[in-house]
């Protein structure tokens, strides 16, 4: 496998593997269509994608994820909300994901951020050096899958303020 960074002719291999990431995925309504791919493409086209990873098994796209910047609490700057993470149906649970969470984290650190917030599963994301902490939040979402990796000192509090892009919804 492979993690390089997004290319002009990654757009449409991005959304494919977003759209059959979440299709069906348990945090959406039954019947409902994954929005996954209209948020990276809205993060996109506003010019806030910080970051958008593929990744490649045998040259073919398998796995993506993005970064993008974002309010935390009193912090306008320094931030960054990791997501969404997509793996194809047929490799999830094979590494790819924690792979690209991984080398985001890293390319974040190398850009000089404070840390990276996101909102998942913890039991997931504990493992990659993501805590949830008290006064962190996220209008709409339990605090258990409120989460961040911080690289100084000060951990983040207050709410995260995400892209208006996050606020898509199934049509």
């Amino acid at each position: 496998m492979r993690i390089r960074d997004e290319r002009p002719d990654d757009v449409v291999p991005i959304s494919h593997i977003h759209y059959a990431a979440f299709t069906g995925h348990p945090m959406h309504a039954p019947g409902s269509q994954p929005v996954e791919h209209r948020i990276v493409e809205g993060l996109r086209d506003s010019g806030r994608l910080a970051l958008s990873l593929l990744a490649e098994a045998d040259g073919k796209p398998v796995g993506h994820v993005a970064l993008s910047p974002a309010v935390v609490g009193e912090d306008a700057t320094g931030w960054f909300l990791l997501g969404p993470v997509g793996v194809l149906p047929g490799l999830q649970g094979q590494g790819i994901g924690s792979a690209l969470v991984r080398e985001s984290l890293r390319r974040a650190r190398g850009m000089g951020a404070a840390g990276v917030v996101l909102v998942g599963d913890p039991g997931f994301y504990a493992r990659l050096g993501f805590r949830n902490m008290p006064g962190l939040a996220h209008r709409g979402v339990p605090d258990r899958n409120v989460l961040a990796a911080w690289f100084g000192d000060t951990a983040p509090t207050g709410e995260i303020i995400a892209h208006e892009a996050f606020g898509v919804h199934a049509s």
